[in-house]
């Protein structure tokens, strides 16, 4: 059993709900400071929330992938699929709901964000594990999955200031 592994997931887990579910608010609590909205939501856009996910995940990983890094080296190869697959199923799940009801629905919203950070997680968990037991793609190049969250966090930085006319970027559901 992978215990040290599987507690870095379960608190990232956590981590990453807590400090999401704060970033919600903490560009209100700001007095909306620009340097805060890059990094938390500025708007009721589905655009702006996916950053609820992405940035106190990256964060996270940051900080605690240290304390696993050495029993576990593919945890930071495993880390930007979490992220990445986490930040997109918020829209995924939020459209698709939205799609068949025509509405969306605040605590389903909500749940939605819990449950993606969940799939993220999971997916870090079982990625690590099966990296460590392969000679897999993602054990020999990691490159590529970060440059993707790097391109991810560019895009929220600049879509922050200058939001492209697609439906994501507005508030509520597109028309």
């Amino acid at each position: 059993m992978q215990k040290k592994l599987l507690a870095f997931i379960i608190i990232g887990v956590l981590v990453t709900s807590v400090l999401g579910t704060l970033f919600h608010f903490t560009y209100d609590w700001s007095g909306q400071n620009f340097l805060v909205g890059l990094f938390t939501p500025v708007s009721e856009s589905t655009w702006e929330h996916m950053k609820l996910l992405f940035f106190p995940m990256l964060l996270y990983g940051i900080l605690a992938a240290a304390f696993v890094k050495q029993d576990y080296p593919c945890v930071f190869n495993a880390y930007p699929l979490g992220i990445l697959s986490g930040t997109f199923a918020i829209p995924v799940m939020f459209y698709t709901y939205t799609g068949i009801v025509g509405r969306n629905y605040t605590p389903i919203d909500i749940l939605i964000f819990y449950l993606s950070v969940i799939l993220a997680f999971v997916i870090v968990y079982f990625e690590t594990i099966r990296c460590q037991k392969l000679n897999s793609y993602l054990r020999k190049n990691p490159v590529i999955p970060w440059l993707l969250v790097l391109l991810l966090a560019a895009c929220f930085l600049a879509f922050c200031v200058v939001p492209p006319s697609l439906g994501i970027f507005r508030e509520g559901l597109p028309r």
